[in-house]
């Protein structure tokens, strides 16, 4: 009987030290199913982590075409990054999400979630931008400044040019917003691009009388010591329509045309907009002359 109770005795012991291994190296059941578990969601979590990465990597993408070609192409500034990142402050959004053993993991995500829809729905206002100036590209061409406002073919009519020059009545070098073209009085003058002329204006001072015509699409163009004017404030023109005649009014040396071009109420180069009638070997030898210095003649 003692044997049969010590046999018993050993065997549950043998069974209790088989146990206690058995849980202690293997795990209970119930550990091996969270194990298993959070092997699959870290998983998941690096599958999550890859994609997030190649939509950001895909997002930026679309945003550098945007920026560095179909904005280009229209001539429209490039949005700003503080607009395209722009982040998320003020009160803690995931104070929620606080708290956990992985909550930092957690937050991380849910902010490169929101980041990603935040930029996703700024480039997507973009793209319909994109759409409408695409729509509005005829006319556009139409309206940007392209030619010559004064008949030029031999290319020596330019007689000053944008930039720092030599002030005729005070000797001094200050900037020279435009060109100015040497021409009889009389000389027809042409509007560069269809417009509406938003201003005409007759004066013995200064730049004398002048015309300043609206492009649209962030273009201006003025034109002055004019000496009669073809058309009247209020007025819309088409490229290539005569709209003046050369004079020697206001501040001016001798008969020439003073003419500008202005990009978002900016002065920039007009020679850089000659380029519907000037061949790319014209425009170079523009360009040489360009750098040379002279004297303004207003």
């Amino acid at each position: 009987m003692m044997r049969f109770f010590s046999y018993l005795l050993a065997t549950a012991a043998f069974a209790l030290v088989f146990v206690v291994a058995a849980f202690y190296f293997l795990g209970s059941p119930k550990e091996r199913i969270l194990k298993r578990e959070l092997s699959f969601v870290n998983l998941q979590y690096q599958i999550l982590t890859e994609r997030l990465e190649s939509m950001e990597s895909l997002l930026a993408e679309m945003q550098e075409r945007d920026d560095n070609i179909y904005r280009v192409i229209f001539e429209a500034e490039p949005i700003p990054n503080t607009v395209r990142k722009a982040g998320y402050g003020g009160v803690d959004r995931y104070d929620n999400l606080s708290g956990y053993k992985n909550s930092e993991l957690v937050k991380g995500v849910s902010k490169r979630l929101d980041q990603i829809a935040s930029q996703l729905y700024v480039q997507s206002k973009s793209y319909d931008e994109v759409y409408e100036m695409a729509k509005n590209k005829a006319e556009m061409l139409s309206a940007i400044p392209a030619i010559q406002p004064v008949s030029n073919l031999d290319l020596k009519r330019i007689s000053s040019y944008f930039g720092v020059r030599m002030d005729p009545f005070y000797k001094v070098n200050k900037f020279h917003q435009g060109v100015d073209f040497s021409a009889p009085i009389g000389t027809e003058v042409y509007a560069t691009g269809d417009g509406k002329v938003i201003s005409s204006s007759k004066s013995k001072w200064g730049y004398g009388n002048t015309l300043v015509i609206d492009h649209g699409f962030g273009y201006q163009t003025k034109y002055s010591h004019l000496q009669d004017f073809k058309v009247k404030k209020g007025e819309k023109i088409k490229r290539g329509q005569l709209i003046a005649t050369v004079g020697n009014t206001g501040k001016s040396t001798a008969p020439h045309l003073h003419y500008e071009v202005h990009k978002n109420k900016r002065p920039v180069n007009p020679i850089h907009f000659f380029f519907n009638d000037l061949t790319p070997e014209e425009y170079e030898m523009i360009l040489e002359f360009s750098v040379q210095p002279t004297q303004s003649m207003d």
